[in-house]
């Protein structure tokens, strides 16, 4: 039975923040005694990966790589899958120096063919000269890339056997480090070319700044390793700090959301992280099963990012695992993305979840809706403003007033040390604060480029390193406030619409759940724009159905103050990247390309009532 590896190292000293490579660091761990735990769905101890035996590991299986006749720079594609081996071939790479490409791991079974394509073409557009799966998808890789100019292809435990021959050949400070797909929320995903600078940049902040790294800390995770939050801030900040990782797998965190706090209860974990929905899932499932084995009290930091920050998610969950010694002051937002490694921003430690209760007028949009109200917060969760016709407590904030509602947004904090963010018009123009407009950030930890894709880096990325991340925002006395991504704003009649607001608040009713939902609009000739709202539904019964369209376009008309249509979608049938973010874009291509039904706009009477809507799920 394996011995979950040291909190601590007796007999080395912390060290952070003195690595320039990921080599570096590793040598430096491994002369400790702490490493990685690898458990099971049902929480148990499966397997250990000490520091010191993932680097002599990856030393030996770099010696095989090296001498395999692989150009130094050659790109290997590794699915990543939450294991040992992975981390051993990931770290067998930066020794070898090769470089590294993760990709993720099917999302459900019924999706093998779009499965094997995306393998196809992220290995293709990484001009990978290596491609290596786990035992149990090995085939799936063979068929995947049949015709394509890949040399090596296989599992595992087929490079074992590699000659020896080669001599490590790490990579420099200045120099490639891996290449991480981004999760293409909004486009196809590209290939971000990250350096080893910018990969230590981000780390040593992310220990140093976001979340002040001390000796006992302790890391549990889930998240995949394929994504830029499960690989960085969750694999690789570790090593950079000596701390242990107790990791689940994400498949098995889908089945079992428990396993996840069951392992940070039993290891003492300080540190976890997880977008919204994760918290939601524990939720939902601790409502079914007794929480008596279950102690928080250790969690000092648990992070949310790698989407929008659901306050009243996080509200529900400090509420119900409070009792387990969850204390909400523990909440950590934060904003990152691939492009800049990981980490952008962090909010302040110990203060939970601070919200701004304002609706500043975007750029180009007049002032809709006046000043903002400051921030606030209670107990370390935000809170929100009243409801509105029984509804909105606890979802986007503020009451109604006509057709109109009070934003309300959680404060993502301040840039990382060395990095800056600046809100722009569309003319290029620095905003003043509470201006909404687009978000750029120049740093340490911002990408070298895409891979291979010039013309898609000079699309983000200017002369003097200001990348534009695509999303919308804006600032309060230095404080970053994300509010949606542009290219998914609705504009209707003049009127700006987040399509999130309009998600969250149909999410309330009691029949669906996070991530069910997806709003965006289209054109509609000789009407305009209409806004569509398609929604994952699992009942069959017609009537019901109706009556559920009736009920989310009341939902819609109250919220947002429109009308729309509503189309119902099979479970799963919305589209999500590998971090669980929403696709929008994709989801209405589907609606465009009549992949989902398109029955007639479900609209209400000016005189007609709307039913209040539960808060709860």
């Amino acid at each position: 039975m394996p011995k979950l590896t040291s909190t601590t190292n007796s007999a080395l000293s912390f060290n952070i923040g003195d690595f320039g490579t990921l080599t570096q660091a590793l040598d430096y761990a491994a002369r400790g005694e702490t490493g990685f735990n690898f458990f099971t769905s049902r929480g148990d101890l499966q397997a250990i990966l000490t520091y010191s035996a993932l680097r002599d590991g990856a030393i030996q299986l770099a010696r095989g790589l090296a001498g395999a006749d692989l150009p130094r720079g050659a790109r290997v594609a590794l699915v990543a899958d939450t294991s040992p081996e992975f981390v051993r071939f990931f770290f067998a790479c930066q020794y070898a120096g090769l470089i590294p490409v993760p990709l993720p791991l099917p999302v459900n079974l019924g999706g093998r063919e779009s499965y094997l394509r995306q393998l196809r073409r992220m290995t293709e557009r990484a001009g990978a000269r290596m491609a290596v799966a786990p035992a149990a998808l090995a085939d799936y890789l063979r068929e995947s890339l049949d015709g394509l100019d890949v040399p090596m292809i296989g599992a595992h435990g087929d490079f074992d056997d590699l000659p020896r021959t080669g001599d490590p050949r790490p990579f420099g400070a200045d120099e490639a480090c891996y290449i991480q797909y981004s999760s293409g929320s909004t486009r196809l995903p590209r290939g971000v070319a990250i350096s080893q600078r910018a990969a230590s940049a981000n780390c040593n902040a992310i220990i140093r700044h976001g979340l002040d790294v001390r000796p006992g800390d302790r890391c549990a995770s889930w998240l995949p390793l394929y994504h830029d939050m499960g690989l960085v801030g969750f694999c690789l900040a570790p090593i950079l700090s000596q701390l242990s990782v107790d990791y689940i797998a994400t498949s098995d965190f889908a089945r079992r959301p428990l396993s996840w706090l069951k392992v940070l209860s039993s290891a003492g974990g300080t540190l976890s992280f997880s977008p919204s929905f994760g918290y939601d899932l524990c939720v939902r499932r601790a409502a079914k099963m007794p929480l008596d084995d279950i102690d928080l009290s250790s969690w000092r930091v648990a992070g949310i990012g790698g989407d929008m920050i659901r306050a009243d998610v996080l509200a529900r969950f400090a509420e119900t695992f409070a009792g387990a010694g969850f204390r909400a002051a523990s909440f950590l937002a934060s904003y990152g993305m691939a492009e800049s490694t990981l980490a952008v921003s962090f909010a302040e430690l110990d203060a939970g979840i601070r919200t701004d209760g304002s609706a500043p007028a975007p750029a180009d949009a007049g002032t809709r809706n006046g000043a903002a109200n400051g921030h606030r917060h209670v107990n370390g969760v935000g809170t929100r403003n009243g409801a509105a016709n029984g509804h909105a407590n606890g979802h986007a904030g503020g009451a109604v007033n006509g057709h109109r509602r009070a934003r309300v947004y959680v404060v993502c904090g301040r840039p990382l040390a060395g990095h800056r963010i600046e809100v722009r018009d569309d003319a290029g123009g620095r905003l003043p604060d509470r201006r909404i407009g687009r978000i750029f950030v120049q740093g340490p930890s911002v990408m070298a480029g895409y891979h291979d894709d010039p013309q898609g880096t000079a699309e983000v990325l200017d002369d003097r390193g200001w990348l534009n991340t695509g999303d919308m925002g804006y600032l309060v006395d230095g404080d970053l406030v994300v509010t949606g991504r542009s290219k998914d704003l609705i504009i209707l009649n003049g009127r700006n619409i987040w399509p999130q607001d309009v998600e969250w608040a149909v999410e309330q009713l009691p029949s669906l759940r996070t991530g069910d939902v997806a709003a965006f609009s289209v054109a509609d000739d000789p009407v305009g724009e209409t806004v569509v709202v398609a929604v994952q539904c699992r009942v069959a019964d017609a009537a019901a159905r109706q009556a559920l369209r009736r009920e989310i376009a009341a939902v819609v008309r109250i919220s947002a103050g429109v009308d729309c249509n509503v189309v119902l979608v099979p479970p799963r049938g919305l589209p999500h990247t590998s971090s669980g973010k929403l696709i929008r874009t994709q989801a209405r291509a589907n609606y465009l390309a009549g992949a989902y039904d398109a029955p007639a706009p479900v609209r209400h009477g000016p005189a007609e009532p709307a039913p209040a809507v539960s808060a709860g799920k």
